[in-house]
C-alpha cells in the first residue's frame, strides 16, 4: 500500500469530505463518525489508536471560584463542539448528575477558547493537545477535571460505503498505521517537528511532550471498539445531542 496523506484542520468536516470523494479514509476522534452515522451515512470503522487518557481536560482560570464540575451548572463552557470533547464533557457532567443542557456551550476554536477563558467570557474550557499543554505551562489556568479513563479517547479511522473500500484495503491500511506508529515511537522528535511545522519553539516543545507521552499502537477495528462507540452514541442521545437513538453496525451491516 502507498497511501497519500491529505491534511485538513477541521475533523468535523470529515464526513462531507468523504462524501465528496476528497479521500477514502478519515482520521478523527470518536464523535464525528457517530454524527455521520446519525445523519444517514453508512459508516465503516477501519482502525483505532490506543486510548489517550492525557489528551483532554476541563480548564478553569487559576483564580476561578469553580471548584468542581457541578459548579458549571448554568455557566458558559468553551469547546470544539461535535468533537470527542463533547462526549468527554457529557460524561463529566453526568458524573455530577448534570446534562449538556445544564450548561451553555460555546463552540470555539482552541485559541479563541483560551482567550475567552482568559477574559472571563466563559467559565471553563474543554481543551485538548497541544493547546492543553501549552496553556498549563502559562500558569494562568488549572485543571478542573482530567480525561483519564472516563472515556476511551482514541483516534479513529473510518470510511463510508460510498468510498467502496474492500476489506483487504482496510486491513492493509490498518497494517500501515501500525508500521507508522512504530516509526513515531522510535523518533518522537521527528514527528513533533512535523506537527509543529510553521509554529514557534513553544509549540514544538508542546508537541514533543504530547508525542513522547502517547501510545502509538494501532489496531484494526473490532467488536470492542464498536461497543465503545455504542456507549458514546447512547450517552449523546441521553444528553439530547442526537436526534435519534443510534445502533452502531459493523462493516458487514450486522448489529453488534
Amino acid at each position: 500500500m502507498n497511501p497519500e496523506f491529505i491534511g485538513y484542520h477541521e475533523g468535523r468536516d470529515t464526513a462531507d469530505k468523504l462524501v465528496r470523494g476528497e479521500f477514502d479514509i478519515g482520521g478523527t476522534g470518536s464523535t464525528p463518525p457517530i454524527l455521520a452515522a446519525v445523519s444517514g451515512l453508512s459508516v465503516s470503522y477501519v482502525a483505532a489508536s490506543a486510548p489517550r487518557p492525557a489528551n483532554g481536560a476541563i480548564l478553569v482560570s487559576k483564580t476561578s471560584d469553580i471548584e468542581d464540575v457541578a459548579d458549571l451548572k448554568g455557566e458558559a463552557v468553551a469547546l470544539v463542539d461535535g468533537s470527542f470533547l463533547t462526549y468527554f464533557l457529557a460524561k463529566q457532567l453526568g458524573e455530577a448528575n448534570l446534562k449538556l443542557a445544564d450548561i451553555h456551550r460555546r463552540d470555539l476554536a482552541p485559541v479563541l477558547s483560551r482567550e475567552a477563558l482568559r477574559s472571563g467570557t466563559v467559565k471553563a474550557w474543554v481543551a485538548m493537545a497541544p493547546h492543553l499543554e501549552q496553556s498549563l505551562v502559562s500558569g494562568e489556568f488549572r485543571v478542573l477535571a482530567h480525561c483519564g479513563d472516563l472515556i476511551p479517547n482514541r483516534s479513529l479511522f473510518w470510511t463510508i460505503r460510498d468510498r467502496d473500500l474492500s476489506r483487504d484495503a482496510m486491513s492493509d491500511f490498518a497494517g500501515e498505521l501500525q508500521r507508522l506508529g512504530a516509526e513515531i515511537a522510535a523518533d518522537p522528535e521527528k514527528a513533533a517537528a512535523l506537527l509543529a511545522a510553521g509554529g514557534d519553539e513553544t509549540e514544538r516543545r508542546a508537541w514533543t511532550r504530547v508525542v513522547s507521552g502517547r501510545n502509538w499502537q494501532a489496531t484494526a477495528a473490532d467488536a470492542a471498539l464498536l461497543r465503545e462507540q455504542q456507549a458514546e452514541a447512547d450517552t449523546l442521545f441521553d444528553h439530547g445531542d442526537l436526534p435519534a437513538r443510534l445502533t452502531i453496525v459493523t462493516t458487514s451491516d450486522k448489529e453488534i
